[in-house]
């Protein structure tokens, strides 16, 4: 095993100058970096945020919110269909998770029964039928509608995963380098924006739904019957713009904000007032094109998180694709809708569980515990090697320093994030690759012991310690991926350096050595090991 084989010396020799060359932008001015040629790396550590300072902050997706809105747009589902067939109908209510109709005429029942099973719910793998909607016939001329429990599950998790893309996208648009954004427990959602010091401007942009709906001005209601709250079936009421206080509007969104492709803030070439500019996806433009169409003359209202921004007059069919949002809007507004249109809309109210702010100054602090703790740390451990191994123990430290290069070079490159638990998990690699050498220094010894002459036992050494070091690491490793994989925040960072420490731990420990010790038998020609 002591071979001074070609391909050793040249991984040796690579990983050394990968190591080199990949941590050195981290202890360079940034003017320096600046000036160095494009070809050289020039990737810094990415600190999180107890080591950088910034916001944290804790959501939690309001899903029964989301299910209280599907069952409302399954009510007006059923109205809607019922009424294209003039199917007499009565007694049309939600109760709990059912939702129940009467069909006046016993005649139609079957063809009532037969349209909402075939017009109802959307496709859901795993369930009899294939559908998120159950239909089912009662006495007495009844029909009971309901989700199947596998949807409602299935809402949440997706209601879920769609707040946090949505939620990556709108942080991604402020700017914010390295978010981190994770899923913790079944309905919450961690945030950690390193470098971000205002929360409550993170809070604003991340939290606001941005549901944008395009549904008609119920135009039959007088502002007595508001006042009286004779508010008809499939409608309802909501707070209005600059120009009335409230509106009457149908439940049914004709057009949502899911078939915008693009939202730009600019000037009404008229009033030169900010406006947003709208662009729809091909559906979303045809369905825009015919709500205008058919509604000539009459108002529609631009509806967003259940306010009325505007209730302009359809003074003609809007075809092409495009319209824009006026409102009592400055620029900024404006310019905050459209990145919230943009990156789309939340699926779900978030609430804020908990908020917190780490400052700049913590965040250096912790860096310069975590680097001095890990000098004393590294110190101590050549020191050890040294006094008890010689020259060896001289390569050992050799190799943990290469080591360190490796780690701090990889996650340079990868833009791995550096936490504080981090810089613990550095340290505790750093005691696994001497760990290493000791096994491999301490085995030479007992065959040195034997009788063996340096190089034999040296080699053996090499070779019976193999195992037991494999065994070690390996479990370190499986340790690490089971730590990275279920754990969150600074479990997965210390998880993270780990695991990358045990690689190059058993690179450094083994091979780098390996070499040295090569090298020193080859030139030295020792009668005796100097751990002997």
């Amino acid at each position: 095993m002591l071979t001074l084989s070609r391909w050793k010396i040249i991984a040796v020799t690579l990983s050394v100058v990968f190591g080199i060359l990949f941590s050195l932008p981290n202890v360079l001015p940034q003017k320096t970096l600046d000036a160095m040629p494009a070809w050289l790396p020039h990737k810094k550590l990415n600190l999180g945020l107890d080591l950088q300072g910034g916001s944290y902050l804790l959501y939690e997706v309001d899903t029964e919110a989301l299910h209280r809105e599907r069952l409302s747009n399954l009510t007006e589902d059923v109205r809607t269909q019922l009424r294209s067939e003039q199917i007499p109908f009565g007694e049309l209510n939600q109760q709990g998770e059912i939702i129940s109709v009467r069909i006046g005429d016993a005649a139609r029942y079957n063809d009532a029964l037969n349209l909402l099973r075939t017009n109802l719910g959307a496709p859901l793998a795993g369930v009899i039928g294939g559908k998120d909607v159950s239909v089912s016939g009662k006495g007495d001329n009844r029909i009971e509608v309901r989700f199947v429990p596998e949807a409602i599950k299935a809402d949440a998790v997706k209601a879920v995963d769609q707040s946090i893309e949505t939620i990556r996208r709108r942080i991604d648009s402020l700017g914010t380098k390295e978010p981190s954004i994770n899923r913790q427990g079944e309905n919450r959602i961690m945030i950690q924006a390193p470098g971000e010091s205002d929360p409550g401007k993170l809070r604003d942009i991340i939290g606001k739904t941005a549901k944008l709906t395009f549904q008609m001005v119920d135009e039959t209601v007088t502002p007595e019957d508001i006042q009286a709250g004779r508010i008809p079936p499939g409608s309802e009421v909501l707070p209005g713009d600059q120009y009335a206080p409230v509106y009457v509007v149908k439940k049914r969104a004709l057009v949502s904000g899911e078939e915008l492709t693009n939202a730009q803030q600019q000037f009404d070439p008229q009033t030169g007032s900010p406006v947003v500019a709208l662009t729809f996806n091909a559906s979303g433009g045809r369905k825009f094109g015919d709500l205008t169409a058919r509604n000539v003359g009459k108002r529609f209202a631009i509806v967003l998180d259940d306010k009325v921004l505007s209730a302009p007059t359809i003074q003609g069919a809007i075809t092409g694709g495009s319209g824009i949002i006026t409102g009592n809007f400055t620029v900024q507004s404006a310019n905050e809708l459209s990145l919230l249109l943009r990156s789309g809309a939340l699926p779900a109210p978030l609430n804020v569980e908990d908020q917190r702010t780490v400052t700049a100054e913590l965040g250096a602090d912790a860096v310069k515990a975590g680097s001095i703790s890990l000098a004393i740390g590294a110190v101590s451990m050549f020191v050890f090697v040294i006094l008890a191994y010689g020259l060896f123990g001289g390569f050992a430290a050799i190799a943990l320093v290469v080591n360190v290069l490796l780690i701090v070079g990889i996650m340079s490159v990868t833009q791995a994030t550096l936490t504080f638990p981090g810089i613990a998990g550095l340290i505790l690699t750093l005691a696994v690759a001497v760990d290493a050498n000791v096994l491999i220094y301490e085995r030479m010894r007992d065959e040195a012991n034997a009788g063996r002459t340096p190089m034999a036992a040296a080699d053996h050494g090499y070779k019976l310690a193999l195992t037991s070091i494999l065994d070690a690491n390996i479990t370190s490793l499986i340790s690490g991926m089971i730590m990275f994989s279920f754990g969150s925040g600074p479990v997965k960072g210390f998880a993270w350096t780990l695991v990358i420490g045990v690689f190059t731990s058993l690179f450094t420990a083994i091979f780098i050595t390996q070499v040295l010790i090569g090298w020193w038998f080859k030139t030295a020609k020792p009668k005796k090991l100097p751990i002997a």
